[in-house]
């Protein structure tokens, strides 16, 4: 579900169309001698502001899949570890080599990253910053990596189960730390998507926020503060958010 605030920022999108269109009927008597404020501009200003706006929608999509994709290759780590636990414990080795591999087992059972996860909602709002759960997957990895060295180091631990090969461990790995660097690529991706959007809504020299407010200053001048015009234009609520 999209927050209040994605909604605020369509929703001046939406009204800064509806501020055109009563431009658009004041015909020849809405003729602006600030650049900005010409209707030309208005509709190129509303243009980019309707594509920053699904720009946004599909980087924040493609980040809530990547999210996913990772959420599904993480899923069976848990039960992996125990597994080439009990498949160690069945070799020659050594206790502190059983003790080494359960001490990355332990850390990897521990981290909340890897227990089952609802998977995202795909219109859920990527969050502002990266998440704990980022590091806590890079971890995950490391540790991973490091029962996988400890079994390598094992000459007797030679499993027939393809899962359990030292050979598949690494292939997981390279593909859980491509997954999950997928997901802080396409984090980056939804970042400077949202400063493009707020660049044209809010805070760029000429942006919708402001030359809406503007517009209206300019109708009032032109008809009066009590007239039906001012009285269209005035109604059009346009929000700027306190964090950008």
């Amino acid at each position: 579900m999209a927050s209040k605030s994605e909604v605020g920022h369509a929703k001046n999108v939406a009204n800064f169309q509806d501020l055109i269109e009563f431009v658009v009927g004041y015909g020849a008597t809405y003729n602006p001698s600030k650049d900005s404020l010409k209707l030309s501009k208005l509709k190129a200003l509303k243009a980019e502001g309707d594509t920053r706006l699904a720009d946004l929608i599909v980087q924040n999509t493609a980040y809530n899949g990547k999210v996913n994709e990772r959420m599904l290759a993480f899923s069976n780590l848990r039960k992996l570890g125990t597994r080439l636990i009990s498949a160690i414990e069945t070799t020659d080795a050594s206790k502190e080599t059983i003790k080494d591999a359960k001490g990355f087992n332990r850390k990897i059972q521990g981290k909340r990253a890897s227990q089952p996860q609802t998977p995202t909602d795909p219109n859920a709002q990527a969050p502002n910053t990266i998440s704990t759960s980022q590091q806590s997957y890079d971890q995950l990895i490391q540790h991973l990596a490091g029962l996988k060295e400890v079994l390598k180091s094992e000459a007797t631990f030679a499993p027939n189960e393809n899962e359990l090969k030292i050979a598949t461990l690494e292939e997981l790995i390279i593909d859980l730390t491509k997954k999950n660097n997928a997901v802080a690529a396409a984090f980056t991706k939804v970042s400077n998507s949202r400063i493009a959007r707020n660049k044209t809504l809010y805070t760029a020299q000429v942006n919708l926020y402001e030359t809406a407010l503007d517009v209206k200053k300019y109708v009032k001048s032109i008809f009066g503060t009590g007239s039906p015009e001012y009285a269209q234009v005035s109604s059009l609520k346009f929000s700027k958010p306190r964090a950008l």
